[in-house]
């Protein structure tokens, strides 16, 4: 995700910008937050699961 992010913020200082790494760039980096919220537990979890109890 941090080289995505690198990839992208170089490509906005650069002289010619490639969008369709830019874009690639946020993909990758959006893919890379949805695995990571993934593992995250819920704030809620606990509360959910003394309610199913």
């Amino acid at each position: 995700m941090v080289l995505a992010i690198s990839v992208a913020l170089y490509e906005q200082v650069s002289e010619e910008k490639n969008i369709y790494i830019t874009v690639i760039a946020i993909v990758v980096f959006m893919f890379g937050m949805m695995q990571l919220s993934a593992k995250t537990p819920s704030k809620n979890q606990e509360k959910e699961e003394q309610d199913v109890d």
